[in-house]
């Protein structure tokens, strides 16, 4: 029997694929967002399609010959049920747990995964913030994590957060959760990561911290230490897709540019189909269009980033002029890796400039699910069904890479055999 997890504040599943991949089954997906829970339940599709040789049923949704509603009508309930919607908190707990104990049936759980919302303790969502995030709820969502330790006590968790954890209010939100933990029976460690040592091509650092039930002995790993190949650059990502400008592209069945690159085959992210969708980049005013080809063109002249107080002044339509000097910038394809992707990306794509000035437009929906590590074949649902290109961003901004949460869980399952 494959060990298994449960995800909380699961998002579009990011932490999970990778724990699927390296061989992990997840019991349940606990989520606040409607569209996440969507793009969850697809997900959930694929692999039992995937399982049981019907990829043509998968294949078939991605060319949009079948809807949703029809994919899933092949998946059976059980499965389409694990993927909870409910809000984490004191008063949806015992609702959200009885449903699990539905799935798990007489199983134990192996793992729990999972990181609240990052707002409370990021950098710049304090630095937005008029009180500093003082006062917010979402400050104590690791105490709502706690119980669900309490009640299922796995063998071990995974803990995921932003950076800024370790300095919010002077780390005493670290400090806080590491009590919390050792009084609900285990010890912790908490280590700082960048996605990049994991095969993924963007600046992405992640605190992810591993706890285990304490009195226990565990050979744990150096997360730290691990330092894939780094021979890649970002067109190596960007390379095989069809170029298309602002407004243009497709949601579904657009055909690759040319044959997969070896960064693609190597960590299979185009994963072996033929079908590429959310290919699609969203329209620009004329205004943007000409500030991307400033920026591009510096870029390729002088591997200069674009101050904004060096625009035109007919160009420059933000009243800010001391801060967020960078609000325009390249996805560098010379570069081993991009920018952070967050979801911001969802309000506008002007930190994202894709670097080939005759496409002059900001990244397409896949482009970003690739510089997070999403396999091509994973599709990002809205509410409805149909394109919803806000919700898709916005999932991917948030997500943990899949590609570092895959190694992470290489590590622990060989710690959990160990224990065996």
């Amino acid at each position: 029997m494959p060990y298994n997890f449960i995800d909380l504040f699961a998002g579009a599943g990011g932490l999970s694929e990778g724990f699927i991949q390296a061989g992990f089954e997840p019991i349940a997906h606990v989520e606040i967002e409607r569209s996440a829970c969507n793009t969850l339940r697809t997900r959930t599709a694929f692999h039992y399609l995937k399982a049981n040789k019907k990829e043509g049923v998968y294949l078939s949704y991605l060319k949009g010959q079948i809807t949703r509603e029809e994919l899933y009508g092949n998946i059976p309930n059980e499965l389409l049920n694990s993927v909870i919607n409910i809000p984490i908190g004191s008063e949806n707990n015992q609702e959200i747990q009885d449903q699990i104990d539905k799935l798990l049936g007489k199983r134990k759980v192996d793992l729990i995964i999972g990181g609240p919302p990052c707002q409370a303790y990021s950098l710049v969502g304090r630095a937005r913030s008029k009180t500093k995030m003082q006062g917010d709820s979402r400050n104590y969502l690791f105490v709502q994590y706690a119980e669900f330790l309490e009640r299922y006590k796995p063998k071990m968790f995974v803990f995921e957060n932003v950076i800024g954890l370790k300095s919010a209010r002077e780390g005493h939100y670290l400090n806080e959760m590491k009590k919390l933990f050792y009084e609900k029976g285990y010890d912790v460690k908490l280590f700082t990561l960048e996605a990049v040592n994991f095969g993924v091509l963007q600046n992405r650092k992640r605190i992810i911290i591993l706890g285990w039930q304490k009195n226990k002995k565990i050979d744990l790993p150096d997360l730290e230490a691990i330092k894939m190949d780094k021979n890649f650059l970002v067109h190596d990502l960007l390379d095989d897709l069809p170029k298309i400008k602002a407004g243009e592209g497709a949601d579904k069945f657009l055909n690759y540019k040319t044959e997969s690159t070896n960064y693609l085959k190597q960590y299979a992210l185009r994963n072996g189909i033929d079908v590429l969708t959310q290919h699609v980049a969203r329209p620009h005013r004329e205004q943007d269009k000409e500030i991307y080809k400033i920026a591009v063109q510096k870029w390729e002249k002088r591997q200069e980033r674009l101050n904004y107080n060096d625009l035109p002044e007919r160009l420059k339509t933000h009243q800010n002029r001391t801060s967020f000097f960078d609000r325009f910038k390249v996805v560098a394809a010379d570069l081993p890796y991009s920018q952070t992707v967050v979801a911001h990306i969802s309000k506008d794509g002007h930190y994202y400039i894709h670097p080939d000035i005759k496409q002059n437009r900001s990244i397409s929906i896949r482009e970003a699910a690739r510089l997070q590590s999403f396999p091509d074949d994973y599709y990002f649902e809205g509410e409805r069904e149909g394109a919803n290109r806000t919700a898709a961003f916005k999932q991917i901004g948030n997500a943990v890479p899949p590609l570092m949460a895959k190694s992470i869980a290489e590590e622990i399952r060989q710690i959990l055999w160990q224990k065996k």
